[in-house]
């Protein structure tokens, strides 16, 4: 089996950002539209709060979604999908419609 290099190989870098199924999910939701931090955790249940809260902040640094706090109380988080972050959409149009078929 051939190794790859995460720096070198595109597809190993993809798959390291993304190759878990929460950050996968997080993606889906997101390309409904805008979504508050609750309705993540509630879609995504049972995965815990705090994995979410992290795979968020990695999508944000990778300037693949954005993250607006509103000042109100109690205090309102949205996320959503940047400009780059939406390009994520035929990928995850490709998995579906593989899972339906195949899987």
């Amino acid at each position: 089996m051939q190794k790859h290099d995460t720096d070198i190989c595109p597809i190993a870098r993809v798959a390291e950002l993304l190759g878990d199924p929460c950050t996968l999910l997080i993606v889906r939701d997101l390309l409904t539209g805008t979504q508050r931090f609750g309705e993540l955790t509630a879609s995504l249940s049972p995965i815990s709060s705090r994995t979410i809260a992290n795979k968020l902040k990695v999508l944000e640094e990778h300037h693949l979604i954005t993250r607006e706090e509103f000042k109100e109380k109690p205090p309102r988080v949205e996320y959503a999908l940047t400009k780059e972050g939406k390009k994520l959409q035929r990928l995850i149009e490709d998995m579906r419609t593989f899972g339906e078929k195949h899987l």
